[in-house]
């Protein structure tokens, strides 16, 4: 794959997103290689890993008892290493290889193809790859979220290297390996699809196969460490910069733009947590005002790079109220045991992002114009369907084989202890 960046951008004057630049296919590297636009990947390669490692880890860590704190930073930097492995092995090459419009392909294994002078775009190939591997780090992390406090460790390393190559490879390549969803004109520039929606409805197949904590909800006590629960979304939301602004793959105006919108999106996310927590609780949170920073950025992440500060602002609205809402309907409501609210605040506010795209594109509002809602609302159903067959099987497949969650004794002691032999606390 070799997507031509600044080729296309100067003769079509578009500056175009991360699923417009993967399919811009060529059998030659036509551009050289860039400095400043080399240098800014670099940064946003670093910046997307700072999100998983140690941003997701101490968010989640937080969030959870006590108890349970090692356990859960052991499960993301676990996924952390294995990810980047299977990256290396065959997820790369099934992502952005040039097998056909559902495939990328195995001819590319152990990134055996890879030369030091490898170019895509303007970028060294080996800089686009690391940077689409922190992607494919944190989007089966974010899936820890929802099975907090009941699982077994090796079932989850397991999952997580067979989701990667079965969900997440083959997702990527729809949307941003030229694969079919990308032909028929799907926008998600940093991934509400490929990362938001894939995670949080594998998320919630997840937590309806493993079942309820014991005692849920009445005697699961609040999150030990609500500063650590700020700390880590502070630090998602400074690594969402390079999320976002390095899927325009090029230190230009669109990547600008795209960081200045995902700020504001954030900002407004928050900010609608807080009101709402003020208006029906009466009394504002921290934890909420994190919850909602993560919402205006899951929602915002797949249309930065189409809007203007405008309609960064409204996404980051919906994304913060909706996401409210769909917390209090699944957990408090319908009582669905997802413990972090992944599906909630991910998958419903990467799926609300790529649905609103259209609408909140408009010039009108400062964006570009772009994205069409049925074609959205076609690959929104596809990866949501896939998604959820796909983990069903591999979870089905895990749980008569190994089990999914610990047992009763485990869950009461505390996973730290009982699958790590270590206390965070002493």
């Amino acid at each position: 794959m070799k997507p031509l960046v600044k080729f296309l951008a100067s003769v079509t004057g578009v500056s175009l997103g991360l699923s417009q630049l993967v399919s811009a296919q060529t059998g030659a590297d036509t551009a050289a290689v860039n400095s400043g636009d080399t240098a800014w990947i670099l940064t946003a390669t670093a910046l997307v890993l700072f999100m998983s490692l140690p941003g997701l880890a101490l968010f989640y860590g937080g969030l959870v008892r006590a108890k349970n704190f090692l356990s859960v930073l052991m499960k993301v930097y676990g996924i952390a290493a294995l990810a980047s492995i299977i990256w290396v092995v065959a997820g790369y090459s099934i992502a952005f290889g040039s097998g056909n419009a559902y495939w990328g392909g195995l001819e590319n294994l152990f990134l055996n193809n890879l030369g030091r002078d490898a170019v895509s775009g303007t970028i060294p190939e080996s800089v686009f790859l690391a940077f689409q591997m922190t992607f494919a780090i944190i989007t089966p992390a974010l899936i820890v979220g929802a099975f907090v406090e009941r699982t077994k460790f090796l079932p989850v390393m397991i999952f997580s290297a067979l989701w990667i190559l079965v969900v997440y490879a083959p997702v990527t390549h729809w949307i941003w390996g030229g694969g079919w969803l990308a032909d028929k004109g799907v926008i998600d520039f940093a991934g509400g699809l490929v990362v938001h929606a894939t995670a949080g409805v594998s998320a919630l197949v997840y937590v309806f196969l493993l079942g309820k904590r014991k005692g849920f909800p009445n005697e699961i006590t609040p999150p030990h460490r609500p500063a650590m629960v700020m700390i880590g979304a502070s630090m998602l939301w400074v690594g969402w910069f390079g999320f976002n602004g390095g899927s325009a793959l090029a230190a230009d105006g669109s990547a600008g733009m795209a960081l200045l919108c995902t700020h504001i999106a954030a900002a407004m996310g928050t900010m609608s947590w807080i009101v709402l927590e003020s208006i029906f609780n009466k009394k504002a949170t921290l934890v909420g005002a994190a919850t909602g920073t993560i919402a205006g950025l899951a929602t915002v992440t797949p249309a930065a790079g189409v809007l203007g500060p405008a309609g960064a602002m409204l996404i980051g609205l919906a994304g913060g109220v909706i996401c409210y809402y769909a917390v209090s309907l699944i957990r408090v409501k319908l009582k669905i045991d997802d413990s972090l609210d992944v599906f909630a605040v991910h998958g419903v506010g990467g799926m609300l992002g790529i649905l609103t795209l259209p609408f909140l594109s408009s010039t009108v509002l400062g964006g570009t114009g772009e994205g069409d809602f049925m074609v959205q609302l076609t690959g929104t159903v596809a990866v949501v369907a896939w998604s959820a067959i796909a983990s069903a099987i591999i979870l089905l497949a895990l749980k008569a084989i190994f089990g999914l969650r610990v047992d009763e004794q485990s869950e009461i002691e505390g996973l730290d202890y009982a699958l790590h032999g270590e206390s965070a606390y002493n």
